[in-house]
């Protein structure tokens, strides 16, 4: 009895099956998420710290400094008597608080005064030099601070003085 011929054993080969292309594309996919998670998570602290420094630096700018001109300049008399010369200042105060400006401002009569004493009592010597001139603002601050201070202001918001205009005669 014969039996009947396989097809397979008539072709000499097997049919083949298609292989599902599925698990190729799962693994690239997990291998692309992944790569994704670990960039973002490497670069994500950069990220921030970049973000942050803007912050930071913004909370340590200060603010604009507002200057108060005292008008008229300063002209005053001094030296030994028969050896007369003049002093004309003019003068600015920094400040960077609004309040403490317009304390200047309200109380420049009682300031003006204690300038007026400060410059008439000075030397010609000490004056025509650098260092006398920088001794001189350091005392005209001194002077500002501390009336601010008697109206019940903050001294140090007081940050400067500076002669814009320096004439001795």
């Amino acid at each position: 009895m014969s039996t009947p011929a396989k097809p397979a054993a008539a072709g000499g080969a097997a049919p083949v099956a298609k292989k599902s292309k599925l698990p190729l594309l799962i693994i690239v996919a997990v291998v692309a998420l992944g790569g994704g998670g670990a960039a973002f998570w490497f670069l994500r602290p950069q990220a921030a710290a970049a973000d942050a420094k803007p912050a930071a630096a913004e909370t340590n700018t200060k603010a604009a400094p507002i200057y108060y001109k005292f008008e008229p300049a300063f002209v005053v008399n001094f030296g030994a008597e028969g050896n007369t010369r003049f002093l004309q200042v003019t003068l600015e105060a920094m400040s960077r608080d609004p309040k403490v400006v317009e304390e200047i401002k309200n109380n420049e009569p009682a300031i003006r005064n204690d300038l007026v004493l400060l410059f008439s009592a000075q030397q010609y010597d000490t004056l025509i030099v650098a260092e006398g001139k920088e001794k001189l603002r350091q005392q005209t601050l001194e002077t500002v601070r501390k009336a601010v201070s008697a109206e019940g202001g903050k001294a140090e918001a007081v940050e400067g003085v500076y002669f814009t205009s320096f004439v001795i005669q």
